[in-house]
């Protein structure tokens, strides 16, 4: 079983800017497609971004598009969440998850991370 570790989480203004990072246990991971999901109080978990492993190829929730940056390194099997311009609703768990091809990631994740709290405030 592939364990990822996601960290990076925090208290931030609105407006201000948090770095995820993941990495994983096993070097098989290197060749999967990663992500991030989120799940707020009350709410579903949510796509939030993926990147391919071949040609690095990046998607986004409508949500975050212009202000989540997501990139990886292969070398290093981790996976970065850039998150800038953070909105009140943006408060929630963050998971990092993986699978063989981005859309299993962002449909239907294998693997998750523990999660970590971001906390946006007004």
């Amino acid at each position: 079983q592939v364990q990822l570790g996601d960290t990076g989480g925090g208290l931030v203004q609105a407006g201000g800017s948090l770095r995820l990072s993941c990495a994983a246990s096993d070097s098989t991971f290197s060749s999967y497609a990663k992500g991030w999901f989120r799940q707020a109080p009350g709410e579903e978990r949510e796509f939030v971004a993926a990147i391919s492993w071949g040609n690095g190829r990046r998607h986004y929730a409508d949500s975050v598009k212009g202000r989540f940056i997501i990139s990886r390194d292969n070398a290093k099997n981790t996976v970065v969440l850039q998150m800038n311009s953070l909105k009140p609703e943006g408060t929630a768990v963050y998971f990092c998850v993986a699978g063989p091809q981005c859309d299993t990631v962002i449909k239907s994740p294998g693997h998750w991370g523990q999660g970590t709290q971001v906390t946006v405030s007004s």
